[in-house]
């Protein structure tokens, strides 16, 4: 007989959320998002009753998109890089409890509205300008070491899982989150993204910016792409601090 696990499942609609427990063969390189496809193809619970199949998020399947993350037995993480052998191995139980994200809105069952991240990307300007800047040629060399450093800042998937795991965000504060001091430092180290470099950190300045960060480190632990979050919110920091120095004696005209 085929061995089983039990998929314990927090789902419902805002306001109205339950347990919901699927009994599930563990099948070869079964991951988090097989086993919820398995529900879906059947959704049968285990005292037998055909339920409403569980809705979630998914996108590439290969931890880059970040859309499915979600809590796995406590922990915010990308569902698709969750095998379930795994799993039972690392907790020492057959059980696996899948949950919603807590600071984000809820949607439905696994499904949160992530948008306030993309929000904060915008006060920011999260992106590069393009203004016809590339018919003038090839832009400045950027250094290896530096190129490294943009690398891994620009790995993030705006999956949540920082966020998440901050206990400086939640319903009643304006912290902006982990991720975006990454960002930051993202765009300012570019050689044409710099030239907003200013307004960003102005933003940084701002209720909810760097002064709200409570320097906790949960953020760099959960990250499945490993950002130096830490090192960023550092860097950020210093700029920050250089920036109001700057501010008070140029007095320039403010964003």
């Amino acid at each position: 007989m085929a061995e089983t696990f039990i998929l314990k499942v927090y789902r419902g609609n805002p306001g109205k959320q339950y347990w919901e427990e699927f009994e599930l063969k563990i099948l070869p390189s079964m991951n988090v998002i097989s086993a919820l496809m398995e529900i879906q193809k059947n959704p049968v619970n285990r005292q037998g009753k055909t339920v409403e199949p569980v809705v979630w998020e998914q996108g590439c399947l290969e931890e880059v998109c970040g859309s499915c993350s979600m809590l796995i037995n406590g922990k915010p993480r990308q569902a698709c890089t969750a095998l379930i052998h795994s799993l039972i191995k690392e907790f020492g139980s057959h059980t696996i409890t899948l949950a919603p994200f807590t600071k984000f809105p809820l949607v439905r069952d696994l499904i949160v509205d992530r948008s306030v991240m993309f929000d904060n990307l915008k006060k920011i300007n999260g992106w590069i300008d393009a203004d016809g800047a590339y018919d003038r040629g090839p832009g400045p060399k950027i250094s290896q070491e530096k190129q490294e450093v943009m690398y891994s800042l620009a790995s993030c998937m705006t999956c949540g899982c920082c966020v998440e795991a901050c206990p400086q965000s939640n319903e009643h504060s304006k912290f902006v989150g982990p991720q975006i001091f990454a960002q930051v430092r993202l765009f300012n180290a570019h050689p044409t993204g710099s030239m907003k470099k200013a307004h960003r950190l102005r933003v940084m300045m701002k209720e909810g910016g760097i002064s709200d960060c409570g320097n906790a480190q949960n953020c760099v632990k959960v990250c499945p792409r490993r950002i130096p979050l830490t090192d960023a919110i550092a860097a950020i920091g210093r700029d920050v601090t250089k920036q109001a120095f700057k501010d008070l004696f140029s007095f320039p005209d403010r964003d």
